[in-house]
């Protein structure tokens, strides 16, 4: 296992920072070609579900830099999850409650027009509350379209992230370099097969926010490997010279991410999938691994890797409650893009500025309050 550095000497990775906020405004452009598209292969944005992917990779770089050293000097599988329900769940519960507000503007009904009551929407807050996902077809699956989380749908991702650091916690941190990359190949070669024979019939893996499916194993073979991926940059890591990482990067994330589907929009094509797990195998741990070795040299690209990284998070949690309310409204009407994207940037401009309020005024705080109980707690 790689030698482990002192808190005092550890490096702070201020580019994947930067990078994260990159992906997770992908994503919200992804998410609004949503409200335009008429299949997964006609999407704008096309591959912006693969961005969860690569947040799965940061994670488990920055999980393995920030901790594998600490399990030597006595830190304890429930001192690691405290931290990780510290770090995450703020901004859970924040994402829940801004779900039920835009779920009661809407009408509180399903997609199909059916009236949803009180007692459901009650239910589905409590399980959104507690991380635990609606089953298809339950009381508290709110929308009648199969997501775990109907009040807040990316919340999907944030659950496989929890039962990632659990891996981590029980298993992944004692395996040795040589097990772990054992571990990656099988992980990688699953993930390969499901991108090619998953059940959505598109050939794609953007597929993991349902339990129904083959969603859920979907969804479980996503973060493995690349969870375990990203462990493994970090226990093998050796910077390469590179300037103007962050930029080169940025632009990497973003046109992987844009890609048009692969293998035109008549059929469904293999190609598709071979794109997604090409992307996943290889492309992201490259990325990850080149801003790793990069440096904030310069002013202006140190302030943006900031700010981006500062809202990255909240961002990420926030955008998809306004998206309802967007897709409820342009369908409802019958807008097509002429109309409605005025409120579609509108969208994108105060999930940004909210993301900033929601990080300074609330995560952060809240963050900083229950670490000091713990410590406190400790004495």
């Amino acid at each position: 296992m790689q030698t482990q550095q002192t808190d005092a000497v550890r490096p702070r990775y201020e580019l994947l920072d930067g990078l994260r906020g990159v992906a997770a405004l992908m994503v919200i452009f992804y998410h609004i070609g949503e409200c335009f598209a008429t299949s997964p292969m006609d999407q704008w944005f096309n591959h912006g579900y693969l961005a969860v992917d690569f947040f799965f990779v940061l994670s488990g770089f920055v999980i393995g830099h920030a901790y594998d050293g600490r399990w030597r000097q006595g830190m304890t599988a429930g001192d690691f999850m405290r931290r990780r329900l510290i770090r995450l769940h703020p901004m859970v519960v924040a994402g829940v409650v801004l779900g039920v507000v835009s779920f009661l503007i809407q009408g509180c009904e399903k997609w199909d027009g059916t009236s949803v009551s009180y007692t459901a929407v009650g239910l589905s807050l409590l399980l959104g509350l507690l991380m635990l996902p609606s089953l298809p077809g339950t009381l508290p699956e709110v929308r009648g379209n199969g997501e775990m989380f109907p009040l807040n749908g990316p919340s999907w991702s944030l659950f496989f992230e929890y039962i990632g650091s659990i891996f981590y916690a029980l298993f992944l941190h004692r395996l040795s370099t040589r097990w772990l990359k054992v571990f990656v190949v099988l992980s990688g070669a699953s993930l390969a097969a499901v991108a090619l024979g998953n059940d959505s019939g598109y050939y794609h893996v953007g597929v993991g926010w349902t339990a129904a499916d083959g969603g859920f194993v979907m969804g479980l073979v996503r973060m493995t490997f690349s969870f375990s991926a990203g462990m493994l940059l970090w226990r093998v890591f050796k910077p390469v010279k590179i300037r103007g990482a962050f930029w080169i990067c940025s632009a990497l994330i973003v046109a992987v991410l844009a890609v048009p589907y692969v293998g035109g929009t008549d059929r469904p094509s293999p190609a598709n999938g071979i794109y997604d797990a090409v992307c996943t195998l290889f492309v992201f741990p490259a990325i990850v691994w080149l801003a790793a070795s990069g440096k904030t040299d310069d002013r202006r690209s140190a302030r943006t890797c900031e700010f981006l990284g500062v809202i990255s998070y909240p961002m990420y949690v926030i955008q998809y409650p306004f998206m309802y309310l967007l897709y409820a409204w342009a369908w409802k009407n019958g807008y097509g893009v002429d109309r409605a994207w005025p409120v579609a940037a509108a969208i994108v401009v105060a999930v940004v500025v909210l993301a900033r309020v929601f990080a300074r005024y609330y995560d952060a705080p809240v963050r900083n309050w229950l670490t000091g109980r713990v410590e406190r707690r400790k004495k």
